[in-house]
């Protein structure tokens, strides 16, 4: 993948307990990739150990650090963009927790260097025979639930908007749905996929079949997720909010579109 700039960019908020930091190493036996670790606001020792790492791969592995908690919609946005800024042509984003194995974040960025096709390659966490998905039965029940709302909300017949694992190639709709802060807190994948298909006045939206979803080989909960119900409940509504919001948006660009 080295004629494909790529980077990752990990998230971390208060994640000094759970960091691994060979497994985040292990991203780079590609030498085409290169990681960006965003410390969210961090109140332990989560950045002294994000630049413990960066120093072990100097040029390879860079910290953002964020003044304040600004949630991980923000964390991820303000990763993605600093990467585009600096000349990525691929880029995703990837849980810091390890629920995602390096190898797998690895195929996705694959996926995306080799088909011209496709410029949005989500993870999706589905239990099939041979593979290793290991999810709590409550998280999983409740995660149906939830990606059954998020496609009926995007128009797409996404199984699992909300794995920590995607992947995207530099496009002109990406840059413009990166530009401003995400309007939800827990739903941020949501609008993003959003966006993406949206598009705005300076670049036209991705069409669906420039999506698709790549089901993991392997994939398990990790202790200390921050995702619980409350939270899932939180999240339908914010659903909800995006699909009412979508529609009238779309309604208002048809209106202009007829009187034009």
């Amino acid at each position: 993948m080295r004629a494909h700039h790529a980077v990752i960019v990990i998230p971390c908020f208060n994640e000094a307990a759970r960091l691994v930091p060979e497994a985040l190493l292990a991203l780079l036996d590609d030498d085409g990739v290169e990681l960006q670790l965003v410390d969210d606001g961090s109140t332990d020792d989560t950045r002294a150990r994000l630049r413990d790492l960066a120093a072990r791969a100097p040029g390879r592995v860079t910290v953002l650090e964020l003044d304040r908690n600004h949630g991980k919609g923000e964390a991820v946005r303000r990763g993605l963009e600093r990467a585009l800024l600096d000349g990525a042509k691929l880029v995703g984003y990837l849980d810091a927790d390890g629920s995602t194995p390096p190898a797998e974040m690895l195929r996705l960025l694959r996926v995306v260097a080799e088909r011209p096709d496709i410029d949005v390659v989500l993870a999706s966490r589905v239990r099939l025979l041979g593979r290793h998905i290991e999810r709590h039965p409550v998280r999983h029940y409740l995660g149906r639930m939830f990606a059954t709302a998020a496609s009926l909300s995007l128009g797409l017949a996404v199984y699992d908007t909300q794995c920590g694992a995607k992947a995207f190639r530099r496009t002109p709709a990406l840059l413009a749905a990166l530009r401003e802060p995400f309007s939800s807190r827990w739903v941020f994948d949501v609008e993003l996929l959003r966006r993406l298909l949206d598009g705005d006045g300076d670049a036209p939206g991705l069409a669906p079949q420039a999506f698709i979803e790549l089901p993991l080989k392997e994939w398990r909960d990790v202790h200390g997720t921050k995702l619980d119900a409350a939270a899932m409940a939180r999240a339908g509504a914010e659903i909800a909010w995006l699909a009412l919001r979508g529609t009238a948006k779309r309604r208002r660009r048809g209106r202009a579109h007829r009187r034009s």
